[in-house]
């Protein structure tokens, strides 16, 4: 099984409020990014922190799991090491893809999905453009790196530790953007 986990536990301090919830075209920002994901994968756990009850009404109604990850001030690392001990016994890997990144294109995922069937290599990262992003698929031989992960440099430390075994998919289209300021999130409303 493939599960997918998206990060939703981050204090939004750029932003000064609760970015995940804000609206976009009727929605939740975090709403769009785990819709992306749904059909997707067979699991999904949406990573929560100090606003979880916001976030679960902000999803209620998809098929999705929670996990709350009691120490979000500890950074991105402790979120995926927090969703990655909350995947089930036979997950065989796991794409793990940011709450603030509404609008990934429609074909990056089945490219990731098919690069890593294909491949063989427990890592498959997109390219855009040139710069490494978001989402990245894991297989299970790598969670246990993923659950010691802590600090704000996410899974980055993982994917660089040996290059070789890292499928990269080159992607022409520019890197998805993250909810991350009020500009960022106003450049959404004109896309």
């Amino acid at each position: 099984m493939i599960a997918g986990i998206v990060l939703a536990a981050g204090f939004a301090r750029r932003m000064g409020r609760q970015k995940l919830l804000l609206q976009l075209q009727g929605k939740p920002v975090v709403r769009w990014a785990v819709e992306r994901l749904l059909s997707r994968v067979e699991d999904l756990v949406v990573v929560t922190g100090r606003d979880e009850a916001s976030v679960r009404e902000g999803l209620a109604g998809l098929a999705v799991r929670f996990a709350l990850n009691p120490r979000p001030q500890e950074g991105q690392g402790s979120s995926i090491a927090v969703g990655v001990a909350a995947l089930t016994p036979w997950t065989r890997a796991v794409l793990i893809a940011l709450g603030d990144q509404p609008r990934t294109p429609d074909p990056v995922v089945p490219a990731l999905l098919a690069a890593f069937a294909r491949s063989g290599k427990p890592i498959v990262v997109p390219v855009f453009q040139g710069v490494q992003g978001t989402p990245v698929i894991f297989a299970r031989d790598v969670f246990p790196e993923l659950r010691r992960l802590t600090g704000d440099g996410g899974a980055r430390s993982v994917v660089d530790a040996l290059p070789a075994r890292v499928e990269r998919v080159a992607f022409d289209l520019p890197m998805p953007p993250d909810v991350d300021t009020p500009e960022d999130y106003a450049k959404l409303h004109v896309q």
